[in-house]
């Protein structure tokens, strides 16, 4: 035993020296040998298992496998280099330089899949780099048997890392996973390289899951204009939200990469009109369900002005408050993308939301309608930012405001219910509020639970 190379939470690997064939090798030990559970025992023998299998140049070989005074191990091959993590922090990677890696990756991906394995855990810390920076695929600790879900895949249910999950993995659907989520995984390693950030990113491993499983990945060359417009476009094919939708397989992703080498064309098409539109709306669904509440309110206004005699004051004063709270709405979706901004931007855009339906329902005069169930919506929505302190200050703000349409429709002698009734609903609102916060505190402590259990694989 010659160093220690590294180590998680579960394992760590040395760097030693086999003397009988006098070579160096790399010895992954499990950390915790004589308290590792059962399944832990059992995933470090699948990982052995798994990569012994392969052979392949740009996979890392298995030379043994054994267990001495309990503690179990595998020796492999020792790879004289760095990961690819390390080495994009040290230098800018030129464009050919990219594909052509990701091209060598995709082909040691495709020998995983023949010999029956997934490996679900693609990132640019499971790739390593020797030091002629030919890259070599590592880390089976996450890999599955394609032909079989044993019960140990089942008892890990979602397995991987967020940022360069796919959305079938992110969700648990397993009836999904198969070879092209390896595909996904290889183009969120490009998506890394060509923007130096992953596909996606959020404050928790919560918020991260939830783009992934309902978002979309921004465009490679809106965050680096320099990026070719054809790798851009193999990116995308690979980080197509349904499995259908992108590579058959990792070859056909590497040969439209040496496609793009030899300077011809492609064969992945970028998106029509339609799923450009689509893909937009699910980046930015909290700007795109407002605007179009918003569409269907100006219309709503537009007829009652046209044919149900709508005063001019008051249906100018509807136009100027949509046209507020789309303003408002445009630009807390800009701050959320600054990332200094975007937790301010999120409090800022609930508190709006119910200020200006606050003040829309007051020109309305419509304390005794159906739409102040709008304030029960606001609460809601504001569960969906997954923050609980945020669904109370909308709850509170809710409750406040009704109070205040309630107050005005008494100043101004409008026709309104029974006073009780207006206690009823307020109670409504704050013990809906306390649900959805419940609900929220759940959902966060399974984030933290899984983001554990993760680091112990």
């Amino acid at each position: 035993m010659l160093e220690e190379l590294g180590r998680g939470a579960m394992g760590v690997v040395y760097k030693a020296r086999q003397k009988d064939l006098d070579r160096l090798v790399a010895i992954k030990v499990i950390l915790t040998a004589r308290i590792a559970s059962p399944q832990q025992v059992e995933r470090f023998r699948a990982e052995a298992r798994a990569a012994a299998k392969l052979q392949h140049p740009n996979c890392v070989h298995i030379y043994e496998a054994g267990e001495v005074r309990g503690s179990h191990y595998f020796a492999m091959e020792y790879i004289a280099g760095r990961s690819l993590a390390d080495a994009m922090q040290s230098r800018q990677w030129e464009f050919e330089e990219i594909a052509e890696l990701i091209s060598k990756v995709a082909r040691a991906v495709e020998h995983l899949h023949a010999q029956g394995i997934l490996h679900r855990d693609l990132k640019p810390s499971n790739i390593l780099l020797d030091k002629q920076e030919q890259p070599f695929v590592t880390d089976f600790g996450l890999a599955m048997m394609l032909e079989r879900e044993t019960d140990l895949d089942k008892r890990i249910g979602i397995a991987g890392t967020p940022n360069y999950m796919a959305p079938e993995q992110a969700g648990g659907v397993a009836a999904f996973i198969g070879p092209r989520t390896d595909v996904y995984g290889l183009g969120a390693v490009l998506f890394h390289l060509l923007t130096n950030q992953p596909p996606f990113g959020a404050g928790t491993t919560m918020d991260t899951l939830v783009q992934v499983m309902e978002g979309e990945p921004p465009r490679p060359r809106s965050l680096r204009p320099l990026i070719p417009a054809e790798l851009e476009t193999i990116c995308l094919h690979c980080l197509e939200r349904h499995p259908d939708d992108r590579y058959r397989s990792a070859a056909a992703l590497a040969d439209d990469l040496d496609r793009y080498l030899r300077g011809e064309a492609v064969e992945a098409r970028p998106g029509g009109l339609f799923h450009s539109l689509k893909s937009w709306a699910r980046r930015q669904p909290a700007l795109v369900s407002r605007l179009a509440g918003f569409a269907a309110c100006f219309m709503i206004a537009e007829l009652n002005f046209h044919f149900a005699g709508e005063p001019v004051v008051q249906h100018q004063q509807i136009l100027i408050t949509l046209a507020l709270w789309s303003a408002a709405s445009v630009f807390c979706q800009w701050c959320l993308g600054k990332e200094r901004w975007a937790e301010s931007a999120r409090w800022a855009w609930a508190a709006i939301d119910v200020i200006l339906l606050t003040m829309l329902l007051r020109i309305l005069g419509a304390v005794n309608s159906a739409l102040v169930t709008g304030y029960a919506v606001a609460i809601a929505g504001a569960g969906l930012w997954f923050r609980e302190r945020l669904v109370w200050l909308v709850t509170g703000t809710s409750a406040v405001g009704y109070a205040v349409i309630v107050a005005d429709g008494y100043l101004h002698d409008l026709p309104m219910p029974s006073p009780h009734w207006h206690l009823v609903l307020i109670a409504l609102l704050l013990v809906l509020g306390w649900v959805v916060a419940h609900q929220v505190h759940r959902i966060r402590r399974l984030s933290r639970y899984y983001k554990r259990e993760n680091a112990k694989r």
